[in-house]
């Protein structure tokens, strides 16, 4: 495993790191998150990933079991979860003071842990100045509740104006952002970002890096089921797939299976080792449904190796809609 800094910040994350969304108390129980963050934290995998949000809170309670299970360190891992939407009552949303606070010893019980290492606002809260989400973040980071605050799908400005509130009034400012990013989703994340690599040491944990499964490959030949796109809930996710910027996105993938091959890897362990070919990622957020998965994914820093410029940019070319060039691979 390689371990990387968050951002200018002295903490370092495992490049590849392990979430919990959609599948710890949805797809699966215990049993399996025992076997799939077992599998990840013996492949050298420091950064697990949470959310208020995740199966109502049920994700929390399953990693936290997991972790009591396994027995392991505490201060060896590094542990996130996010606060927006936390119920169905008027202050059980959005990154008011009361939410935050509230929220956050909320899933630290769920966690049972003193702390979390790594805390995002979910989402931008339009309805609750920046300076009060500030100032509650710096509160609980004080309190030693957690060690660092990000922001998750926030703008680049709002980013901005919260590290600028944050020096100007001697609060702790925010230290990553947690962005979707992946081959097919890059626009924010490479150009929005860019001055905040430079100017404030922003690091990331993104997650989606295989554009909710496009890039593993398995709907290059139609929509099987038994996949996210066929679960309740996620009917969203097929009507996405099946439209016409989503069957784009397919051929995309289709056109990358050749690379994949030449390079005798996984169309998942190449999207993923791409991501990781970005100095901006401190973290990518790995994903799986069973043990094996996870085996599979770590595999990926071993690809990141194999991407030479020369195979970047042929895979820049396909992303870009270009005629595929003669493979070079002998």
């Amino acid at each position: 495993m390689q371990y990387r800094h968050l951002g200018t910040s002295g903490l370092q994350v495992s490049a590849l790191s392990f979430g919990a969304w959609v599948t710890f108390g949805q797809q699966y129980g215990e049993d399996m998150a025992y076997d799939c963050m077992k599998a990840a934290y013996d492949a050298g995998v420091n950064f697990f990933d949470n959310a208020e949000a995740y199966a109502d809170g049920q994700a929390e309670v399953v990693m936290g079991n997991v972790i009591k299970r396994a027995g392991w360190k505490r201060s060896d891992l590094v542990v996130s979860t996010k606060i927006f939407w936390g119920g169905s009552g008027p202050n059980d949303t959005g990154l008011s003071r009361k939410h935050l606070i509230e929220g956050t010893h909320a899933a630290l019980a769920r966690l049972q842990m003193d702390y979390v290492d790594l805390l995002f606002c979910h989402r931008p809260d339009i309805y609750t100045p920046i300076e009060e989400t500030v100032r509650a973040m710096s509160y609980l980071v004080d309190s030693g509740k957690v060690f660092y605050w990000g922001t998750s799908e926030w703008s680049a400005a709002d980013i901005m104006e919260a590290y600028q509130i944050a020096r100007r009034e001697h609060l702790t400012p925010p230290v990553m952002e947690q962005p979707q990013y992946n081959m097919l989703h890059r626009e924010r994340f490479e150009k929005e970002y860019a001055k905040l690599y430079k100017e404030i040491g922003l690091g990331t944990t993104i997650w989606s890096p295989l554009a909710s499964g496009i890039l593993t490959g398995k709907y290059n030949d139609g929509m099987p089921e038994g996949t996210r796109a066929s679960m309740p809930g996620y009917e969203w996710l097929r009507k996405m797939f099946e439209s016409p910027k989503g069957q784009a996105n397919i051929e995309k993938a289709r056109r990358l299976a050749p690379i994949a091959e030449e390079l005798g890897c996984t169309q998942s362990q190449l999207a993923l080792a791409w991501c990781l070919k970005n100095p901006n990622v401190s973290t990518v957020i790995t994903g799986a449904s069973r043990a094996e998965q996870v085996v599979e994914n770590m595999a990926a820093l071993d690809v990141a190796d194999k991407l030479t410029p020369e195979v970047m940019e042929r895979i820049e070319g396909i992303l870009d809609n270009k005629p595929t060039p003669p493979s070079d691979f002998r």
